[in-house]
């Protein structure tokens, strides 16, 4: 009877948390007829992936990883519904044999069904090798194989077999929809000036459409790659009418804040999910824009000429929501320094939603699929936490070996919700153990930023969420009368470990001006203290009864099953 309930309480949670899963955002079919449907999504956080596999038949269905597109060596999951109910295993192949069951069953079977006709399986294992017969998940390109059969007798597949090569952790679908067009919005004829940094602003009208258009792909038109380093497009509040072909932050374009689009050196192209894109045109009012091109002209070249811009693929066929961008993190403006001489040291800046409904009339939560991170040349790793109601729930985002030189955007592998009250806190690291001189948070490539662009849907009439230190109450703790006074001790102070440590300390513990602004520049500020961010460590592989999902509770539960039935 032990036992008999224990199982029951098992498979309740089990169920529950099937009933949970997150988002299968990503989905292509495996052949040509369309008759084994692959969906899927992953944590990068986690380590885990997440697998749907849809397939015609009333019979047995195969999928699984090979190091060729072959059954040697390949990592195999064998499921169906029979007479007796549900059957499903890990299974390695050595050749072109029946594969052998795994000695560790590193899957975990979440459902299984079969109706009309179809066979419904979804399961769940670790991104990383788990034991030597199964093949770690990587970021470039898979071999992915299949196989299915008529009935429940698992023997020859015949011609009911295939192969297709996808990457499933950097997976960029190239899906064109029906009545698709594009326009581009370049730089034109502009002659990089001979300095080391330059951003350069063209203010300018998108085409009118009639009717709502949804841009579903952003494509990066670069001239010059040795000197565009990064490219923003904003959408400029309704007072801007006039075109500018100006250096940003000059004049009226430094009123244009609400990201759009953005592509970082070393990124390609960015897809929208097929339930979102960028609303443009219709009830969308005929707003201009700001296109911002950050050139890093280290080597003070004289005379390059550059048409470098975004080219927007767009579709009548709209999606179910608009997308939006939202700039977080440590808002850039003068009076922030990163000290010399130090081997890890951490900026902040915090996103507080609770401020959203304050300079917005219709405020949602934020269903977020894509991030883009940034900092310049001493940033190392980034990090992006979500809180709610003081306790930290998630890294929406992790790169722990940021590249300047390789920025893009980061697909989640499933939509996370941020809700209306959480706050999210990008943290950045920096090495400046190699420099003597401080280090000042701006826009030049030699300067420091702090930012993560959230990209979600539904779209909100927003321009940034961030925050600042409040600068009197660090110049208080370091002991300055005023700003000058401030700077003077920063200057002059003997950088070592431990003022680096203590100033480190200063910049976490003082208030901040956290702000949220709305499209038309509109702000709501307070003042308050971070939260404190920590590493949450990737989950175990997922093995035998023992299954991620249920961490503890499952391993109780399955040894007292496996004692009572002893």
């Amino acid at each position: 009877m032990v036992t008999f309930s224990l199982a029951l309480l098992l498979l309740s949670v089990q169920w529950s948390w099937a009933q949970e899963d997150p988002l299968l955002p990503f989905s292509e079919y495996l052949d040509h007829k369309n008759h084994v449907l692959l969906r899927w999504g992953f944590d990068e956080i986690q380590r885990t992936i997440l697998f749907e596999v849809t397939v015609n038949t009333t019979g047995w269905v195969g999928f699984g990883f090979s190091p060729n597109g072959g059954m040697a060596g390949a990592d195999i999951v064998i499921g169906g519904v029979g007479p007796d109910g549900t059957y499903f295993t890990d299974r390695h192949a050595g050749g072109n044999a029946i594969p052998e069951v795994d000695q560790l069953q590193n899957y975990e079977l979440l459902s299984l069904t079969e109706a009309n006709g179809k066979t419904v399986m979804k399961f769940q294992r670790s991104i990383d090798s788990c034991d030597k017969d199964d093949l770690s998940i990587t970021d470039l390109p898979m071999k992915l194989i299949y196989a299915y059969g008529e009935n429940d007798d698992i023997t020859y597949h015949g011609t009911q077999r295939g192969t297709k090569e996808l990457n499933l952790l950097k997976y960029m679908p190239q899906i064109t929809p029906p009545n698709s067009n594009y326009f581009d919005v370049t730089m034109i004829n502009f002659t990089v000036p001979a300095k080391h940094t330059h951003y350069h602003c063209k203010v300018l009208k998108a085409p009118a459409f009639d009717t709502k258009q949804h841009i579903y792909r952003i494509e990066p038109l670069i001239k010059n790659v040795d000197l565009v380093h990064h490219l923003l497009l904003y959408r400029c509040p309704p007072i801007v009418t006039e075109e500018l072909d100006v250096e940003c932050y000059t004049t009226v374009d430094a009123q244009c804040m609400e990201v759009v689009a953005a592509w970082g050196v070393g990124g390609g192209a960015f897809e929208f999910p097929e339930v979102a894109g960028l609303p443009i045109g219709g009830n969308v009012r005929e707003f201009f824009y700001r296109l911002e091109v950050h050139y890093n002209n280290p080597t003070i070249a004289e005379g390059r000429v550059d048409e470098s811009g975004l080219r927007f693929h767009y579709t009548s066929e709209l999606r179910q929501h608009d997308a939006a961008i939202l700039m977080t993190g440590l808002a850039v403006a003068p009076g922030y320094a990163i000290p010399p001489k130090a081997k890890s040291f951490l900026t902040y800046g915090l996103c507080d939603t609770a401020n959203i409904p304050k300079v917005l009339e219709k405020a949602n939560d934020l269903q977020v699929f894509a991030v883009m991170l940034h900092t310049h040349l001493v940033g190392r790793k980034v990090r992006v936490g979500q809180f709610r109601a003081g306790e930290q729930i998630d890294l929406l985002v992790v790169d722990e070996n940021y590249d300047f030189e390789y920025q893009e955007m980061l697909n989640l592998g499933k939509t996370k919700t941020v809700k209306l009250n959480d706050k999210v806190l990008v943290q950045c690291t920096y090495n400046t153990e190699n420099l003597d001189t401080l280090t000042w948070g701006g826009f030049s490539t030699t300067d420091e930023m702090c930012l993560a662009f959230l990209v979600y849907y539904p779209a909100m009439d927003l321009s940034g969420c961030s925050s600042f230190p409040d600068s009197k109450a660090l110049q208080t703790a370091m002991g300055a009368e005023d700003a000058l006074s401030w700077l003077d001790i920063m200057l002059n102070k003997i950088w070592d470990d431990t003022s680096v440590s203590e100033y480190q300390h200063t910049l976490n513990t003082i208030d901040q001006h956290i702000t949220v602004t709305n499209s038309v520049n509109n702000a709501s500020s307070y003042k308050g203290t971070f939260p404190e961010l920590t590493v949450i460590p990737p989950a175990p592989c997922i093995s035998g009864c023992v299954t991620k999902s249920l961490a503890l509770l499952s391993l109780l539960l399955c040894l007292a099953v496996q004692w009572a039935s002893v």
